[in-house]
């Protein structure tokens, strides 16, 4: 299989392997240590009470308003394309976000050249509410769609959790499920493995509140490893250059040999820096 050519410095990607040793994880400060030690108490504790109100659905907006002429012009693209109308299933925030993932996903697979893939199980890291299940459902027609997340009972202002969330956003998606589970510890097979902005580094662990036991990236992508299919893909988002090297080098230690890389335009919602979005396959022996 022919590699297509990396925006991802492979120099770059080469010297940080040299200086991180396969069983070496970033040093954590004092601050970092305390900050932790604070969120693994309300991590903790929202486990034990796992507190649900029920299935939560957001009010529809139907149409979508006050679009720059950029956005419309690709939300029209992506709609005729691929005969979605998410706005009459979620409000225009989460539409937003949900067409600039489908936007994502569409950019990286042109430029990568990757095959049309159907069927197959998809599993997905660390999903959060798992807002963006509509957007897996369209683009990969998976015969399977699995949401796994690690805190899936953090609660809401409005006493609502993650998981009530996420039960109102695959709502009426076949064959799709959300687990709370942490996928370190996750077997399960699987085609394709999506991973959107997971942790390579501890300083994101702690802004999103979660407590740095939790990180372990050597592990994580030594099990997508073990869970993927011989001739499956791993689509992993990284927030720009830097952190997308980082998180190669992780993928490159657990076995894993990269197909391809790319940085994408984020045309709907924009953000700095650009992300890159890479595909990793497993190597048959």
């Amino acid at each position: 299989m022919a590699l297509p050519a990396s925006d991802i410095d492979r120099s770059m990607l080469d010297d940080s392997l040299a200086h991180q040793g396969t069983d070496t994880l970033p040093r954590c400060s004092f601050q970092q240590r305390v900050r932790s030690r604070y969120h693994a108490f309300w991590y903790h504790l929202g486990e034990r009470l796992a507190w649900s109100r029920g299935l939560y659905q957001e009010r529809p907006a139907q149409e979508l308003h006050d679009l720059s002429g950029v956005q419309y012009e690709r939300i029209a693209s992506l709609q005729r394309r691929f005969l979605v109308r998410f706005e009459q299933q979620a409000t225009q925030g989460t539409a937003l976000r949900q067409y600039e993932y489908l936007d994502l996903l569409d950019q990286g697979w042109s430029a990568l050249k990757l095959p049309n893939s159907t069927g197959g199980t998809v599993q997905d890291i660390g999903s959060s509410n798992f807002w963006y299940a509509p957007v897996l459902h369209t683009f990969f027609r998976p015969t399977k769609l699995i949401g796994v997340e690690v805190e899936g009972h953090r609660m809401y202002v409005n006493g609502y959790s993650r998981h009530d969330y996420a039960q109102g956003y695959i709502k009426g998606l076949p064959n799709t499920e959300f687990h709370i589970q942490d996928y370190r510890r996750y077997r399960s097979p699987a085609s394709i493995i999506t991973a959107w902005y997971p942790f390579v580094t501890p300083a994101p662990v702690l802004a999103w509140r979660l407590p740095l036991s939790l990180f372990a990236p050597d592990v994580l992508f030594s099990q997508v490893a073990a869970n993927l299919h011989p001739h499956g893909l791993f689509l992993m988002v990284n927030q720009g250059r830097d952190e997308a090297i980082a998180a190669a080098s992780w993928c490159s230690q657990a076995g894993l040999v990269q197909y391809g890389s790319c940085k994408l335009r984020s045309n709907i919602r924009p953000r700095l820096p650009s992300p890159v979005l890479s595909c990793w396959i497993r190597p048959v022996i």
